[in-house]
């Protein structure tokens, strides 16, 4: 009875309704070969080499193989053959016994020993076999000690190690071992030819990491974790085995965090096991893999060396395990799920803000095991280098860290999160953003032992009050606040809300003609009109502005904001400043007066005769500073001037 393979790479029964990898990429190679003939394959040698490759569209059109570059040629598919005179290769290729087969797809030196080692009688009798036949080339590979071995007690060793080649059932399968030629069937089973000679396979996976003295802080670790019983039982694994040297080049005081928090440490470790068995004879172009710590590797190769996320980082490759196979690896892999918010932060295109934050004595809140969420603005926010930290710097950066580790999946419009500086955040969900306070987020989480990292496309404004706390407070809208309090809504915009507010300035004010102006601030309907068309019932931060978004003012028509070279428009009107946040809104200061599509003076009614008057008084009252500001003095000067021709002066 022959003993059977460990099973590492792909087994498939010949009588499954799906198609193996193999049977796929031969396909292709029909579809491509076909216009040369019936059974007629394309297929890619390495140039320099005698190495041929069945492959998919990838390398194809790349014309490469693991970088390499190649050449394309015709030939028969396997199991065919051609026929003088006619195109292509249109005569399959009679069956025959599996002793026969050898010698027909060119495994003599296979053929040879088996008559040698008495393995005739039964490769050529009744059964049902699937042999992988080591080429003549194989063959020749072997150090002339360990063919001497094998060939000096035919009928023992030889016979052995050939029917360690084989199984007894019609099953597809490499053991870490390239397929020259596959699929040869015979009247008893099938041959693979392979370029390699299969050694014998006896130790687990765990029963490897046990004997290497190369894995003994490996050992260790899977010990701590409790895996040693995933890695000694039956199942079909890949692992990633970090050697001495790659525990020996992380920072000591990761390595030992990690060592001590089982978690972390599980994390780590399945970060390095694959879920089924890749040999490196198995890849010819990149692979993602999944691990069973739910992350993904990017597996591929660079002329004969292995990668891991394009990294040459395996130091020995395919170690043979009953169970799988071992790729030894010189650095460590550590997933996000074993990281610090720090480290995170570190290796992203935020680690300016990381220096931001260390500077600021924050890094023990992103360090520890507090769970916390840093929003971090991305590099390209301090292109013009780092602010100075002082006191106010360092509360602003305390309110980029929100209290408990969330995942901006499961975020939602109008929730709150309170930040490490006691702030109270809003989220806000758009189309085709997601943003807290004025700041969207600009790339994945990453999500760490403890905290999660939110990378975000500018520094946040935490809000400082309503709307009518930040104009007042800002001497450019004095002119604005003083219509607002004569048109009444005041407590509109003091009130609980969603409000996005488009505030002309002074300035704004100023560039209308005298007579419109006075025509607008004389009538207090028309005024409240014009105002409540700079003013919609909804938030929108200008991350969420693409190409053009409508909103309802709260006078009834639309207004249009859009982004054109960067800079926020409004009706076509570009915008001073953008996202200056309130409690119950957001404001964008513009430097022109808003006039709705159809907008109609009202009749003033019982207004007082000249209430522009007291609107610039108050707005004098409210600002000396915008008094005193060129552009704003003539009107100012003339307001007063009427008024002392009314009323004597104040």
């Amino acid at each position: 009875m022959a003993r059977p393979l460990p099973l590492l790479l792909l087994a498939l029964g010949l009588a499954a309704a799906a198609k193996s990898p193999y049977q796929q990429v031969l396909q292709h190679s029909r579809l491509r070969g076909r216009q040369h003939g019936p059974n007629v394959c394309a297929v890619q040698k390495l140039i320099g080499t005698n190495r041929k490759y069945f492959t998919n569209c990838k390398q194809w059109y790349q014309r490469k193989i693991c970088g390499k570059s190649t050449v394309i040629s015709y030939e028969c598919c396997p199991g065919y053959e051609k026929v003088p005179g006619e195109k292509g290769c249109p005569a399959a290729l009679p069956l025959s016994n599996i002793y026969e087969t050898l010698g027909v797809v060119g495994s003599a030196t296979t053929q040879l020993y088996s008559d040698r080692s008495n393995l005739r009688p039964e490769i050529e009798g009744p059964g049902s076999f699937t042999i992988f036949a080591p080429s003549n080339e194989a063959w020749a590979s072997l150090s002339a000690e360990t063919l001497d071995s094998l060939v000096s007690n035919v009928n023992i060793e030889l016979l052995n190690a050939l029917r360690y080649h084989m199984v007894d059932k019609r099953i597809v399968t490499v053991n870490c071992a390239r397929l020259l030629k596959a699929d040869h069937h015979a009247t008893n089973g099938v041959v693979h030819v392979i370029d390699k000679v299969i050694a014998t396979t006896t130790n687990s996976i765990q029963q490897i990491i046990e004997t290497e003295d190369s894995l003994e802080t490996l050992r260790t670790a899977v010990a701590a974790s409790d895996l040693s019983s995933l890695l000694e039982s039956e199942g079909q694994y890949t692992l990633l085995a970090p050697t001495n040297e790659a525990f020996e080049k992380i920072p000591r005081e990761t390595l030992n965090r990690i060592l001590g928090d089982p978690e972390a440490l599980r994390d780590l470790l399945n970060h390095h096991i694959l879920k089924s068995a890749m040999c490196a004879e198995a890849i010819i172009a990149g692979l993602t893999m999944e691990t069973l710590e739910g992350t993904t590797l990017d597996v591929g190769c660079s002329g004969e060396e292995l990668t891991l996320n394009g990294r040459p980082i395996i130091a020995n490759k395919d170690v043979l395990a009953t169970n799988g196979v071992v790729h030894f690896v010189n650095e460590l892999l550590i997933p996000d799920s074993a990281k610090t918010v720090f480290e995170l932060a570190q290796e992203s295109e935020v680690s300016k803000s990381t220096d931001l934050f260390r500077q600021a004595g924050l890094s023990s809140h992103l360090t520890g095991s507090e769970q916390v969420t840093l929003l971090a603005p991305v590099n390209n926010v301090f292109k013009d280098g780092l602010p100075v930290i002082d006191s106010n710097m360092r509360n602003l950066l305390l309110n980029h860290i929100v209290k408990d580790q969330l995942s901006s999946k499961y975020l939602y419009h109008g929730q709150k999160l309170q930040t490490l500086g006691d702030k109270e955040l809003r989220v806000f969900v758009y189309r085709n953003n997601l943003c807290i306070e004025n700041a969207c987020i600009a790339a994945h989480d990453k999500r760490g032992r403890f905290g999660t990292l939110f990378s975000v496309d500018k520094m946040l404004t935490p809000p400082t009050g309503s709307v009518m706390d930040v104009l007042k407070a800002d001497h450019r809208f004095s002119t604005l606040v003083a219509a607002i309090q004569s048109a009444g809504l005041t407590e509109n915009l003091n009130r609980p809300g969603t409000f996005t507010v488009f505030a002309p300035t002074n300035e704004a004010f100023q560039a209308m003609p005298q007579g419109e102006l006075n025509k607008l601030l004389g009538n207090a309907k028309e005024l409240a009109n014009i105002l409540k068309f700079h003013v919609a019932d909804e938030i929108l931060v200008s991350g969420a502005v693409t190409a053009l978004v409508r909103l309802k003012s709260m006078q009834g028509d639309k207004l249009e904001v859009s982004m054109k070279n960067n800079v926020i428009h409004i009706n076509k009107e570009p915008v001073a400043e953008s996202d200056i946040m309130a409690t119950n809104g957001v404001i964008y200061a513009v430097n022109s007066v808003l006039q709705p599509q159809a907008s109609r003076p009202q009749e003033r009614g019982d207004e007082p005769a000249d209430p522009a008057l007291e609107i610039f008084k108050q707005a004098s009252a409210l600002s000396k500073v915008s008094q005193r500001n060129p552009r704003l003095a003539p009107v100012y000067s003339r307001i007063l001037a009427r008024m002392k021709e009314n009323s004597g002066g104040f």
